[in-house]
């Protein structure tokens, strides 16, 4: 890893004296950049606005175009390309990007760890109360955000999770715990197990979830929708979901159940569903991360489906995906719209996916369409998910159908709840899961733990023509259960210059 340097907080100025030991005067580095719970709040808010990012970024987005929902337009300048097409490779420069910008921020995380500890001890022996209030939440946020990072590159550049490859050596992910930043590559680590990568991610979220529940006990703060900053939920959440993806159903219920019970969240009936998605406002929204206003905004998640231009879309939704829903499915108005696309001088009618179709409130200048949109880090809704995925795996039918018809009666009008068992019961699931959760970087995940392959299929019966504007090599992708590409490849340019990364690229790269 590259020696990481606090942009924002680190004024980097050439030594002019020759004593070695003064610094420039006004000067910070990082010994002296956080002095005090102010200086702390602000170096916590990069790492908030890293959230921001990666949840709006391709790093959600590609893994949707890379499966079997979603089709390049000829028109999309390939954009997403070697994702959309099937075409992997370890130099792909938006996985190195993606691979660089995680540690980047772990960094960060580590930084604000290492250097906020021993003023909390200070503040501690000076009986500042309120100093420590702040540290200790600091603390926690930073051991979540670090866990989140951890987390989301486990689930991207890991294996899928087995009993038989928990312990064995390489197929983890490197792990950092320590800021020291360093250009000596023997101090660069290697591959961790899977087990060991899981313990560090849980010990970071045992950490976040204690600092974040005595901070809102102290504080009389209760978790509630659409937070801005992470809470004692928001971690349950995130253990909800990494419990799932390594088939810890009891765990994954448990979590899932402590933050449905909890009483802070509703989900969206089908009149305010689309509010959700238009207007980012929606009691279903768990945690959104930090953008205030149309100034601090972050990526545009909607243009990777949409376009400033109304006449164009980058990719549009298949044929089995419009085909998912049934006509009082409140999701196909908010997920849907029909655009007439200009493609060579013809014009060609479908259906473009409008999940994402900006924030009236966060257009800069106002009434300038910019596909901005805050993004849902988690919802109350994927909870109902987990719950009852991991009780269906559980044999537990009667909770797992609870759950399901909870949420279609949130989704779908004049709903009648249905019973399902065995593998109807989670093939039902399964389905409800990709109507829910499409264009949210899940699919990828869901597909690969759920041992299902595709075949990308190109017709669409409701308008032959639109089969002539997709790229032609996206209709030949198809991806064998258990395929390599599921996992992403180690970035070959960071095994290049981590000598302790050789031999442990994955397989198929």
């Amino acid at each position: 890893m590259k020696k990481i340097f606090l942009s924002l907080l680190v004024a980097a100025a050439a030594l002019t004296s020759c004593d070695m030991d003064l610094r420039p005067i006004g000067s910070l580095d990082d010994q002296t950049a956080i002095q005090s719970p102010n200086d702390a709040a602000r170096f916590r808010a990069g790492l908030y606005a890293s959230l921001r990012g990666f949840t709006t970024s391709g790093f959600f987005t590609n893994p949707e175009i890379q499966m079997d929902m979603f089709q390049g337009t000829v028109i999309n300048g390939n954009r997403g390309g070697s994702f959309a097409n099937g075409s992997i490779l370890s130099s792909n420069g938006d996985i190195t990007n993606y691979w660089a910008s995680m540690y980047s921020v772990i960094n960060d995380a580590n930084f604000l760890i290492t250097t906020v500890t021993p003023l909390l001890e200070r503040a501690k022996e000076n009986n500042e109360a309120e100093q420590v209030a702040d540290y200790e939440r600091f603390l926690a946020e930073a051991h979540f955000v670090r866990a989140w990072c951890y987390g989301e590159m486990f689930d991207r550049w890991c294996q899928v999770y087995s009993a038989d490859k928990a312990d064995q050596p390489a197929l983890g992910l490197p792990l950092v715990s320590e800021y020291y930043p360093t250009a000596d590559r023997s101090h660069y680590p290697g591959r961790s197990t899977m087990n060991e990568t899981l313990e560090f991610i849980n010990a970071d979220l045992d950490a976040a979830l204690t600092g974040l529940l005595a901070y809102e006990s102290a504080a009389g703060d209760t978790p509630s929708p659409m937070a801005a900053y992470a809470n004692s939920n928001t971690v349950k959440a995130f253990q909800a979901r990494m419990a799932l993806w390594i088939g810890d159903n009891a765990t994954a219920i448990a979590k899932a159940n402590e933050v449905i019970n909890s009483g802070a969240y509703a989900l969206a009936d089908v009149d305010r569903y689309n509010a959700m998605w238009l207007n980012d406002n929606s009691d279903e929204i768990i945690f959104m991360p930090l953008m205030q206003t149309p100034n601090e905004l972050s990526n545009s998640i909607g243009s990777c489906w949409l376009s400033v231009y109304s006449d164009r879309a980058d990719y549009i939704p298949s044929y089995e995906a419009l085909m998912m829903y049934d006509d009082e499915d409140c999701r196909i108005e908010s997920y849907f719209d029909i655009r007439r696309l200009s493609v060579e001088g013809q014009t060609v009618a479908c259906n473009a996916f409008y999940k994402f179709p900006g924030n009236p409130a966060l257009q800069n200048p106002p009434g300038t369409v910019n596909l901005m949109n805050r993004p849902k880090a988690f919802r109350l809704s994927e909870l109902y998910l987990i719950l009852a995925e991991a009780a269906a795996n559980n044999n537990d039918a009667t909770t797992a159908n609870a759950a399901l018809n909870t949420l279609r009666s949130n989704r779908i009008e004049n709903y009648v709840e249905a019973s399902y068992s065995g593998q109807n019961l989670i093939n039902e699931i399964r389905a409800e899961r990709t109507k829910e959760l499409i264009g949210e970087g899940f699919r990828m995940s869901d597909l690969r733990r759920w041992n299902q392959g595709f075949s990308r299929d190109y017709s669409h019966p409701e308008n032959p023509a639109i089969e002539d504007i997709l790229v032609p090599t996206g209709a030949l992708v198809v991806y064998q259960p258990g395929d390599y590409r599921y996992t992403w490849p180690i970035p070959s340019a960071e095994i290049s210059v981590n000598p302790q990364l050789k031999g442990q690229q994955n397989p198929g790269y």
